[in-house]
């Protein structure tokens, strides 16, 4: 008899991927307790090293998008601690980020198998660890399934929808005539790398064999088009996209060792140097089962941009619908895939992150409640991550009021929407309050205006800066009429979030592993946004009008800051002494740009 572990917990999340890691990491940082329980080694999902695939969002596609909050966190420090992007210490980073945040309990290895539920509400989950050969059994007030393949639905009787819609369904441009089973199907990556001598190349007697660029259906294989990447090995959209992955995987890697086979030996494609460095033999997967929630997000919201109450996350990738028919379909003129651009960002509400007919269940990433169509955006780990915060911060709040997701939907929103824009989180059409301390203080600037830090806004967007350009050692001051206890200060610094000032190649984990990369990128040691403020000091003045050092940070790296201060002043200063650029450059401090976007007591 196998042993069982019993574990009790406010918020039990089901699926270590972004949406998942998200997901814990904001419920457990708003005091819930939270289990996490992963069926891989690794976190990350299709981020991680198994599948490597990179980090997209909506500001890959529409400029002042970047995702922030925990993403923009999650890729600075990468950024910051992990230059040549490699992909151990990515895993390492998602990993240290779960297991050594208070009030996460995480289990690896553990695949979720069965559940139990009794009138509309999930009891208890339980799931096998392989590296233990434990069972662990998980209770809490409420689950979020963020599996990917929503594996509570099946287990809980839960309502959700697979493959596409007919026009009938939800008016959408792109239903079809009539409804269908079809899903967009899994790749399997690879990498590889030029070297500076021939490389030879023999291809498994298993492997498919395509001799030409039509047998290979005409898809891109550039090896120097930064642009493109090998998701067209994909498969698995005629099938079922759950049960038949085995199946797919054996087909998928026929192929990749196959189309590599191509690139070396079948025409030139100036592949002689070049060496295949890695094959993924776990795919990444991009849809499966969608969760029914109160609302379904469907093509008219996305690309009409329809303003909700509930709006609690964004998207902006395009829609980019990759047909079943995958690496079969011919790739001339695009034919495989159906896309059409967005401009701006579309609102994502709560009523579709908690299912309509399990009072105490919620999800987030690639399972959320909305059509084909409308998925094939929000599908992509950034819009996945913010809707992992938003759905983590629901659910805390959820709990704290002793409430289930739907009512906290409706009694609590404008909470949960205040306290992600508190944490740094986008939501379109909203503005983030200021803090009542802030308001009752002066502000003031020793170099020009810098009443921008209190609109609300973040970020650039829709034209408009919304910071304030300061100089390094030039202070900015709050001033109380009388002596006031001071909790904290929050910064949001520029980190540029359009990746405009960063050398190499800009974006967070974005080809962090060498592609289709040449040598001369091969050693690359890639950039960290400029602009941000690296070196700064937080003073407080006393009653006698004395100031003290309170905080000093020589080598910040991050965009949203909070610092503790737990003192009474008469006054609080904020000095930027330095950027990345002004160190790297060794220019006079004192003439510098610094740029923020907020600065605020509490």
């Amino acid at each position: 008899m196998l042993k069982t572990k019993l574990h009790m917990a406010d918020i039990c999340v089901i699926g270590g991927g972004i949406g998942g890691m998200f997901t814990a990491i904001s419920a457990a940082r708003h005091g819930a307790k939270v289990v996490l329980m992963q069926d891989r080694p690794v976190l990350g999902g299709n981020a991680s090293g198994e599948i490597r695939m990179w980090i997209s969002g909506a500001g890959t596609r529409v400029r002042d998008l970047q995702e922030t909050g925990i993403m923009e966190e999650l890729l600075l420090e990468n950024m910051y601690r992990n230059p040549k992007r490699n992909f151990t210490t990515w895993d390492a980073l998602l990993y240290e980020m779960v297991k050594f945040q208070e009030n996460i309990t995480l289990l690896l290895n553990c695949a979720c198998c069965d559940a139990t539920a009794e009138k509309g509400r999930i009891q208890k989950i339980k799931g096998f660890q392989l590296t233990t050969y434990l069972w662990h059994e998980v209770k809490a007030k409420i689950f979020v399934d963020c599996s990917g393949d929503s594996i509570l639905a099946p287990l809980v009787g839960a309502d959700y929808a697979v493959g596409r819609e007919a026009k009938s369904t939800y008016g959408e441009e792109f239903g079809l005539d009539t409804a269908d089973t079809h899903t967009m199907g899994m790749s399997l990556m690879i990498h590889c790398r030029e070297t500076d001598h021939p490389v030879s190349y023999e291809p498994p007697a298993w492997a498919y064999d395509f001799p030409t660029d039509e047998a290979m259906n005409h898809k891109p294989h550039d090896l120097y088009a930064i642009n493109t990447n090998f998701y067209w090995i994909e498969l698995g959209g005629m099938q079922n996209s759950i049960d038949d992955t085995e199946e797919v995987r054996d087909e998928l890697l026929k192929i990749a060792f196959g189309v590599w086979d191509h690139i070396k030996n079948h025409g030139d494609h100036g592949a002689e140097n070049w060496e295949l460095e890695w094959v993924g033999f776990l795919p990444g997967k991009r849809e499966s089962r969608r969760y029914m929630g109160d609302y379904v997000l469907t093509q008219q919201d996305v690309e009409r941009c329809t303003p909700f109450p509930d709006t609690v996350a964004y998207g902006g990738w395009q829609i980019d619908n990759h047909l079943p028919g995958g690496f079969h379909m011919d790739a001339k003129g695009g034919a495989h895939l159906q896309k059409r651009r967005l401009s701006e960002p579309y609102p994502i509400p709560f009523r579709s992150l908690y299912s309509r007919n399990i009072e105490n269940l919620m999800f987030a990433g690639r399972n959320i409640s909305a059509s084909h169509v409308a998925f094939s955006s929000t599908r992509v780990m950034g819009t996945i991550g913010v809707i992992g915060q938003a759905a983590g911060t629901g659910a805390a709040i959820a709990v704290k009021y002793g409430l289930t997701p739907r009512e906290a939907c409706a009694q609590k929103i404008t909470e949960i929407q205040d306290t992600l824009m508190e944490d740094d989180c986008f939501l379109p059409g909203f503005k983030r309050k200021i803090s009542p301390l802030t308001q009752k203080a002066t502000l003031t600037c020793e170099y020009g205006d810098c009443s921008a830090l209190l609109n609300g806004i973040d970020r650039r967007i829709w034209g408009c800066d919304n910071g304030y350009f300061g100089k390094t050692n030039k202070s900015i001051i709050y001033t109380f009429e009388e002596p006031t206890h001071v909790n904290g200060v929050r910064l949001v610094l520029d980190s540029d979030l359009n990746r405009e000032h960063t050398e190499g190649n800009p974006d967070g984990l974005h080809n962090s592993s060498v592609l289709f990369f040449p040598q001369s990128h091969n050693q690359t040691t890639f950039g960290f946004p400029q602009c941000l403020i690296k070196h700064y000091k937080i003073e407080v003045q006393d009653e006698k009008g004395d100031w003290s050092l309170a905080v000093e940070v020589e080598n910040n790296h991050q965009r949203f800051i909070r610092h503790p201060l737990n003192v009474t002043a008469k006054a609080v200063r904020f000095t930027p002494i330095s950027t990345y650029f002004s160190e790297q450059k060794n220019e006079d401090y004192g003439s510098s740009v610094a740029h923020l976007f907020n600065y605020e007591v509490y």
